[in-house]
């Protein structure tokens, strides 16, 4: 199952910022379906003037392709990408259910590279390359 998280405060709208997240609801899907897996909720005062709470929301992300979300700081993608997390933002809130939807669709038929590569990583593909640099090259 591939693992994405969402930006939201009512676990239906992707409708905050990464680093000040109130929380992430995170659901499994694969080709057919769409599970909440959980929900990841920080007291509002958790957040004021708190620097460290990238390092803490992204920990609790692990194990996501992405997280969604209106908005992330440059620190905040690095670190993401970093640990194998695509941050994707939005432009205006969206509801959570179509965008469930349309990754259904793209793990199916493709089409959304993250996806892809996401699924080709769960498929044992990712080690491929791995795998030919270990054997070597002659020339």
């Amino acid at each position: 199952m591939l693992r994405v998280a969402f930006a939201s405060t009512d676990r239906a709208t992707i409708n905050q910022h990464f680093g000040a997240a109130e929380g992430f609801v995170v659901y499994g899907l694969d080709a057919e379906r769409a599970q909440l897996a959980e929900v990841i909720e920080y007291p509002p005062e958790s957040m004021d003037g708190n620097e460290n709470k990238l390092p803490a929301k992204i920990q609790a992300l692990s194990g996501c392709a992405a997280v969604y979300c209106l908005a992330a700081g440059a620190s905040a993608v690095r670190q993401l990408l970093a640990n194998g997390i695509q941050p994707i933002r939005l432009d205006d809130e969206a509801a959570i259910e179509p965008i469930l939807a349309q990754l259904r669709d793209a793990i199916r038929h493709g089409g959304i590279a993250w996806v892809d590569k996401a699924v080709k990583l769960q498929s044992g593909d990712a080690g491929r390359f791995d795998r030919m640099a270990a054997e070597g090259w002659d020339e």
